[in-house]
């Protein structure tokens, strides 16, 4: 893992947040940190609408790279919001970073996309990257495999951008440019950058276990030799089935390790295929696999974030200026409904007042396996990718 411990640091993280109810003209007269290197947007798709964001956002930030997604709900020290704007603007004092994208033509490209920007990053001094994505139209575990085939074991951060609970259409921006398709990368380099992740679930599997009898990536097509959608349908019940592929993130799948009955890696359901009695996912779900699904108690959810910020905290010293950039799943949101906030409040409490945060509810998380470099497709988790600087490295 990319352990770091740290003496000191001056990177400065300044934060802007308008609720629901505001509007740019309410953002203070002068930018907090009009010097930042990287400023990361986060909000709704309507928040990306309004056709006066990005000359907004240049005008305050005009020497940052300008980097962001739309959400399923917006996270920020203060709690969870929807329809809100969270800006982090970051002024790096001796980190490096290249921020590249491209537009997807395909999600059949995602592994061809990923590998065409990682040779863009690439470098003996790259340390970490983070890696926002379109949320419907990439698919995750192609992108994050992509990246890898380049990079080894980099840490890979971020996440897939949302839309609330609609799974409509998702928006991305760069820069000047705000639009759906988009990939973005930034690349961070040197010896003071410190970066550190986290992972946490709180899902229970429950039904016995399945076998993906026949699959394409990410579509599920038979599990042990029978049709896949009726036989979903059949575990979470009619009525629930009638609001699917939305109510299927209280029931995603339990990808198993080989030989164990320990979760390796959870799949949200992004899709349904009536004709093909289909289940699409947000990742890869193998041939060959285990599965099973899983539901989630509220108090498991939250103690499942509280492991994330535990894993990064193992991985710093607690005393320094940080910025923890939160991806959670809209599944949890969805099972936690207006008390989704206390996981926030947990991470929060956990990683201290010194640590910025900010973050999003997505379709996908990036982030490496707890306890190793392996940077995976994560669905229904809390993943936390925390940054920091050491001066003295």
């Amino acid at each position: 893992m990319f352990k770091a411990k740290t003496k000191g640091m001056s990177m400065i993280v300044k934060q802007e947040s308008l609720t629901a109810k505001m509007t740019l003209k309410d953002l203070p007269a002068a930018s907090p940190l009009p010097m930042a290197n990287l400023v990361l947007v986060f909000g709704s798709v309507k928040r990306f609408g309004d056709s006066k964001l990005e000359s907004i956002l240049k005008t305050r930030y005009p020497a940052a790279q300008i980097i962001g997604c739309s959400t399923s709900g917006e996270i920020s020290a203060d709690g969870v919001f929807d329809d809100s704007l969270q800006i982090t603007a970051v002024l790096w004092e001796k980190t490096i970073q290249r921020v590249t994208h491209t537009k997807m033509t395909s999600m059949q490209n995602s592994y061809e996309t990923a590998v065409d920007l990682a040779r863009q990053l690439k470098s003996d001094d790259l340390k970490a990257v983070l890696v926002y994505s379109d949320g419907l139209n990439v698919n995750g575990s192609e992108l994050l495999e992509g990246f890898k085939s380049v990079l080894g074991d980099i840490p890979l951060m971020g996440g897939m951008a949302g839309d609330g609970f609609n799974f409509s259409q998702t928006v991305q921006i760069f820069n000047e440019t705000i639009s759906n398709g988009l990939v973005i990368a930034v690349g961070l380099y040197g010896k003071n950058l410190v970066a550190a992740a986290g992972v946490g679930r709180g899902w229970k599997p429950y039904g016995p276990p399945r076998k993906v009898t026949r699959s394409e990536k990410n579509v599920v097509l038979e599990l042990d030799g029978k049709p896949a959608l009726p036989l979903y349908n059949m575990y979470i019940g009619a009525q629930t089935a009638k609001g699917l592929p939305g109510s299927g993130l209280k029931f995603p799948f339990a990808i198993i390790e080989e030989g164990k009955r320990d979760i390796e890696k959870i799949r949200t359901l992004l899709a349904i295929d009536s004709a093909k009695n289909s289940l699409t996912f947000a990742g890869n779900v193998d041939e060959g696999e285990t599965v099973r699904f899983c539901q989630a108690t509220h108090d498991r959810l939250v103690e499942g974030a509280g492991d994330a910020a535990h894993l990064v905290t193992n991985q710093i010293s607690t005393n320094q200026t940080g910025l923890a950039i939160c991806v959670s799943c809209v599944g949890r949101k969805g099972v936690m409904a207006e008390l989704v906030v206390d996981e926030v409040k947990l991470v929060k409490q956990i990683l201290g007042s010194q640590t910025a945060i900010t973050g999003f509810y997505s379709y996908g998380e990036f982030a490496p396996r707890p306890d190793t470099s392996d940077s995976v497709l994560h669905n229904q988790t809390m993943t936390i990718g925390y940054l920091s600087e050491d001066l003295f490295a």
